[in-house]
């Protein structure tokens, strides 16, 4: 690791909220699909009777 000086809990901060961040969109991403998979799955059985 290089080393950051006196910048180093900034740089290693704003790493840390990124990748927070990230994962975040990831999981509300998977969860909004699950969800409209359900919703969907719903209306092509109705659509079916």
């Amino acid at each position: 690791m290089p080393d950051l000086g006196k910048y180093a809990d900034a740089v290693l901060s704003s790493y840390a909220v990124s990748l927070g961040l990230i994962i975040a969109l990831v999981a509300v991403s998977i969860l909004r699909a699950r969800r409209v998979r359900a919703e969907l799955r719903d209306i092509e059985e109705r659509l079916k009777k």
